[in-house]
């Protein structure tokens, strides 16, 4: 099973913006980030889409949720400052199906650093741009293998 755990789009500045910070939403290359991750993932078989419940990681995933005829489900373990823990627990609860999953910076930093203690991924190997993902390969609980996806341009 394989887990697409993609950073948020391109969003507005958050200094910039006046309001919920939840609710701040992709900017235009943003959204163009989006409608690529289509063509990334549109081999994958994915059963499920589960995001964040801010606006930016949920547009992140909506034109592959809609690809795929699924509907984006909102998972608060992957909301800004939630920790990669989470994440893991999200993979272990829908094990069996390839999924997506749309977070945060923050979180997903947290759940490489993790893999990386436990010698998965080198260190230097972390990168993390916004519309990045990165295909974490879960083997009966356990995550066994991860590569780094680049944000589509």
């Amino acid at each position: 099973m394989t887990a697409y755990l993609v950073r948020h789009a391109k969003a507005g500045d958050r200094d910039d913006w006046e309001g919920d910070d939840r609710l701040r939403p992709l900017s235009r290359p943003g959204v163009r980030q989006a409608e690529g991750l289509v063509q990334l993932l549109k081999d994958s078989r994915i059963g499920s889409v589960l995001s964040s419940p801010y606006l930016r990681c949920i547009q992140t995933v909506e034109p592959v949720a809609r690809h795929f005829g699924l509907r984006v489900e909102q998972e608060r373990r992957l909301a800004e400052g939630a920790g990669g823990e989470r994440v893991l627990q999200v993979i272990r609860a829908r094990a069996g199906s390839n999924m997506v999953l749309c977070s945060h910076g923050d979180v997903i930093q947290d759940f490489l650093d993790r893999l990386a203690e436990e010698g998965l991924l080198p260190r230097k190997e972390l990168a993390l741009e916004k519309g990045s993902t990165w295909a974490v390969e879960e083997d009966q609980g356990r995550v066994v293998k991860a590569r780094y996806i680049p944000a589509p341009s």
